[in-house]
């Protein structure tokens, strides 16, 4: 209990030194900060954004994961997989290789597009699942009814799912507004670009401060907000485990190939943009004068922190997942829940707290690889928590109690029986932890020591001057690595072991 407190104390310190330096900045400037009409005009855009981007992931996420899972769509196996690849592209690279194909793409729909496009996945994987482990008795029996089609969708199928696209639209609606890379190249004026240009180039502290507490606002709102309407909403659960039966496609007749062109032409904007663009300008790229050991170079830097920020990771969250896992209550879900809050908040906004925190508080830590490990640390604690209690909820506990039974200390005990049997969770969730810290963009941005350059860093560095070649080989490196954990997801789902593909 002792340990998962600390781990979590160390993962709010961001939040808390946020919170402090605002309030030390004093009523009167936070006040003027706030009757700016420039904050009122942010707000709107970021939060009518998240809306757009949310609403347009759900249409194509759950009219996808319908056609691969219920219909007789050709090559489901094939659109599931292009339907999840999209999770492989950073938004950062997504946007710049659509900025080099089309000239003057940028502003607000643009970002919506670019957006959309990569994160429906969010709501695709969980709906799809959804569909695929449903019970087809319901719906039929509303169908043997007399229900139709679509009576039966809405009545029957789309309450069972319902949780699941309110959890993808939830992760779409937190990933929008926490979103700097697309923004910044895209030029489209959110609270995240605001941020980063108050600190870095308009050396404003005290708006970077307001604003970043606005957004902590507004995520926390959207999280309470989800949180009530869970509440609030009806629970549908299976009676019984049962063996699941497979579901008896519904025939699409004469919309079966043109679903099928609707899907690759969403898979072709979504992933073959991209793909095409980066294949187009990858020779010319690596063919630079000195070129190759820049990018070894940065892909050394971005191994080196990305491991050191899953180890730390990793160790933070060990106490808090078995915690959870072995010892339920009210205490043990309050300190798994706040090690959330962090993962909700933008990279951006935990990189200027730490900046503060480093140059006021730890200033030896400052300008150092450790303060950028610690801020993978608070922003991805949840994935490392959700992985380590998972596994060890699987793992039966009573193997544990034998072992104490006979005399072994609590340390003996852990070593011996407890970390073989959670070892396979802890080793999935460092390698989700670590791919991710590959590719965050604004935490590095801020922190990484003076002349450390990372692929995600150089990747930037190279589209905001334009230099679309140069930046290939580092965003192919980065999609290339991304698209291995898209695949595990892929398959963890069920979906590419479909019956009656065709």
């Amino acid at each position: 209990m002792l340990a998962a407190t600390v781990a979590v104390v160390v993962a709010l310190i961001p939040l808390a030194y946020l919170a402090i330096r605002t309030v030390e900045a004093g009523w009167p400037a936070i006040r003027t900060e706030l009757t700016n009409p420039r904050v009122a005009d942010l707000a709107a855009r970021s939060l009518a954004l998240a809306a757009v981007v949310t609403a347009g992931c759900v249409a194509l996420g759950v009219g996808t994961a319908f056609l691969v899972t219920r219909t007789d769509l050709p090559a489901r196996r094939l659109f599931t997989i292009l339907a999840a690849l999209p999770l492989a592209v950073p938004t950062y690279i997504a946007a710049f290789t659509w900025v080099s194909t089309i000239t003057g793409f940028e502003g607000f729909w643009a970002s919506a597009l670019v957006l959309t496009l990569c994160s429906y996945p969010y709501v695709f994987l969980p709906v799809a699942a959804a569909l695929h482990r449903a019970d087809p008795a319901q719906e039929e029996v509303s169908r043997s009814l007399g229900r139709g089609a679509w009576t039966t969708f809405t009545s029957v199928t789309l309450p069972q799912i319902r949780p699941a696209i309110a959890g993808g639209a939830l992760l779409v609606a937190l990933y929008v507004l926490s979103d700097f890379g697309a923004v910044a190249i895209l030029r489209t004026d959110t609270f995240t670009r605001a941020v980063f240009i108050a600190f870095d180039l308009g050396f404003d502290r005290t708006g970077a401060l307001v604003l970043s507490t606005v957004l902590v606002a507004l995520t926390v709102l959207l999280l309470a907000g989800e949180t009530l309407s869970r509440r609030r909403g009806a629970r549908y659960a299976r009676v019984g485990a049962g063996a699941r039966r497979p579901h008896s496609p519904a025939r699409l007749r004469a919309l079966r190939w043109p679903a099928a062109a609707a899907l690759t032409a969403v898979a072709a904007l979504a992933f073959g943009v991209p793909a095409a663009n980066l294949a187009r300008r990858l020779a010319a790229g690596v063919s630079r004068p000195g070129s190759l050991p820049e990018i070894a170079t940065a892909a050394g830097n971005s191994l080196t922190v990305s491991l050191g920020g899953a180890a730390l990771t990793m160790l933070l969250a060990l106490p808090i997942g078995l915690l959870a896992a072995r010892a339920p209550g009210v205490l043990a879900n309050g300190l798994e829940r706040l090690s959330y809050l962090t993962h909700a908040l933008p990279g951006i906004v935990i990189g200027l707290s730490l900046v503060f925190f480093g140059i006021n508080v730890a200033y030896p830590l400052y300008q150092s690889v450790w303060l950028l490990t610690f801020a993978y640390a608070a922003l991805f604690l949840p994935l490392a928590v959700a992985a380590v209690a998972g596994a060890a909820a699987q793992a039966p506990p009573v193997l544990e109690e034998a072992a104490r039974s006979l005399g072994r200390r609590p340390a003996a005990v852990f070593a011996t029986v407890t970390l073989p049997l959670t070892l396979p969770g802890i080793a999935a969730g460092a390698a989700m932890v670590f791919l991710t810290c590959m590719k965050e963009l604004p935490a590095t941005l801020l922190l990484r020591p003076t002349g450390m350059d990372t692929l995600a860093t150089e990747l930037w560095t190279h589209t905001s001057v334009a230099a679309y070649a140069g930046a290939a080989p580092y965003a192919a490196l980065l999609v290339l690595l991304s698209a291995i954990p898209t695949w595990v997801l892929a398959a963890r789902t069920g979906l590419l072991q479909q019956e009656g593909d065709q």
